[in-house]
């Protein structure tokens, strides 16, 4: 039977000890996020899709935004993986979230009219605010806040995902849509700029 006062009970008390301090430097350095779990940074980038109006099948139409990827709709397992599509509607382009052709998922859009890039720190609240059963019509010079889709976060909760696009180019002859965006990669949170911003 070990004692308390022996060897190895020392080495053990030393090592929790020394495991404690370790652990109230992490929590006090971090502000209670010892994981990080609320750090990011920005990250924007400029992507084109294609026009689902295009004739070609299979170009990449679709987005999903906390992924970054590109999405061919038409390709097998596809559904429920992209946040909006790209479509061609009334000589205009127009942003399709999968609840307008018929999917039911959380995916949608908010218009911000008069506001850029930049200036859109948050994302809306009021639920309000969001479409997602019609086509959005885009316009370069507009900016658009997308809410995800329910996806499953790091540590398997269902979680959605905010970002921000900025049209850059509509080419409705050759049905290319060109645009830059950003995205917070923290489950639920509607900051669209990182903590220290």
């Amino acid at each position: 039977m070990t004692t308390l006062s022996s060897p190895r009970s020392r080495l053990v008390r030393a090592a929790l000890a020394a495991g404690a301090v370790l652990v109230a430097a992490t929590l006090g350095a971090c502000d209670d996020d010892p994981f990080g779990l609320n750090d990011w940074t920005e990250a924007p980038d400029t992507v084109f899709l294609y026009s689902l109006a295009r004739p070609e099948l299979n170009l990449p139409s679709a987005f999903n935004l906390n992924t970054r990827q590109r999405i061919r709709v038409e390709a097998a397992g596809s559904t429920g993986s992209w946040d909006f599509l790209v479509n061609t509607d009334g000589g205009g382009m127009v942003l399709v979230t999968p609840t307008a052709v018929g999917l039911d998922t959380r995916a949608a859009i908010a218009p911000m009219d008069g506001e850029t890039f930049e200036s859109v720190r948050t994302a809306p609240a009021d639920t309000a605010a969001y479409i997602r059963a019609e086509p959005v019509p885009v316009e370069v010079g507009n900016l658009y806040v997308v809410r995800t889709n329910l996806q499953r976060g790091s540590f398997g909760q269902s979680c959605i995902y905010y970002g921000k696009l900025e049209p850059l180019e509509i080419d409705l002859v050759q049905g290319i849509f060109r645009f830059r965006f950003d995205s917070n990669p923290i489950c639920n949170s509607r900051s669209l700029v990182p903590p220290e911003n």
